[in-house]
């Protein structure tokens, strides 16, 4: 079974699709993001948003960059898309000692992407750091909050107040750090932690959140927040989870990291089928690159008796 292009009714789906982690891929094998952006804009007509899960680059250089803006404009215009900064995406060489994301923002324009009829709006104006979407699809009127790597107290803050305004959306949390290849959400004892790197020395507002403190400042929270996407962490790559908010609602949380593969992922992305009608979220692992599925019980599953 494919999940993007199933034969359900199109208007009663949602269909996203994921990319994980693409450092390796712009750092050397730049022809295998184009495989998979390529194959994303060519199938538009049953994607509804492409998300991007962070550490975009591998060394924060020019070059790189380059590479990931050749891939990812090959879906302007034909997808919508969003983003977020990974650990690699940040600071000297991407080795996140300081929160400098300035070859991002320089490469991925806020004045270009704030002109997109999906856009919402930003934490900082002319920075894409923190940013949020919206769309239509399904039936239901979805958001998606695009957060940094080891999202700042500011920052959870600033996209609580983007929930509690729009109450009858769907939300979507896209970053970087937040489930562990263990099934549970990032947290003390758990290695890649936010706080182990340069900017774990911040403090106050601007001290970064791990994923069991994102759940409970920010996502635990909310009844309308459905569905977390996270990358970075390695080991098997994979992980779910599903947990009860503060108001009983569900949320559904997934990791995809593929980049320990051969080529650094071999174009393996996730693809997601949102059917509201018959509560159901299948996923699915697919690589254009190899034109190959991926059929294991981590990367191929499905979520019963959702409540929308």
């Amino acid at each position: 079974m494919t999940v993007i292009l199933c034969s359900c009714n199109r208007r009663e789906t949602v269909r996203l699709a994921l990319l994980p982690d693409t450092q390796v891929y712009t750092m050397t094998f730049p022809e295998i993001f184009v495989s998979q952006t390529k194959w994303l804009a060519e199938h538009r007509d049953s994607i509804d948003f492409v998300l991007h899960e962070g550490d975009i680059t591998n060394n924060n250089v020019d070059r790189q960059w380059e590479n990931a803006v050749s891939a990812m404009s090959l879906m302007d215009g034909h997808v919508p898309y969003a983003f977020v900064t990974g650990n690699h995406d940040i600071g000297a060489g991407g080795k996140t000692d300081t929160r400098n994301t300035d070859l991002f923002n320089r490469w991925f324009p806020f004045e270009k992407y704030s002109k997109t009829p999906h856009f919402g709006g930003a934490f900082e104006t002319g920075k894409m750091d923190n940013v949020w979407h919206t769309f239509r699809a399904g039936g239901y009127d979805w958001l998606i909050l695009a957060l940094e790597f080891g999202t700042r107290n500011c920052v959870l803050d600033w996209a609580g107040e983007v929930v509690e305004r729009h109450p009858a959306h769907k939300v979507i949390i896209l970053t970087h750090a937040y489930m562990y290849s263990d099934n549970t959400r990032m947290g003390e004892g758990d290695s890649w932690l936010p706080q182990s790197y340069g900017i774990g020395n911040d403090t106050g507002e601007n001290a970064p959140n791990d994923g069991e403190q994102m759940w409970e400042k920010l996502i635990g929270r909310y009844p309308n927040i459905l569905l977390v996407f996270s990358g970075h962490v390695l080991n098997s790559g994979t992980g779910r989870l599903v947990s009860e908010g503060t108001h009983g609602n569900k949320v559904y949380q997934m990791l995809a990291n593929y980049q320990m593969l051969e080529k650094g992922g071999n174009g393996f992305l996730r693809l997601i089928n949102i059917d509201p009608e018959n509560r159901r979220i299948s996923v699915g692992t697919y690589s254009p690159y190899l034109d190959e599925y991926k059929t294991d019980d981590e990367n191929f599953f499905v979520f019963e008796n959702v409540v929308f």
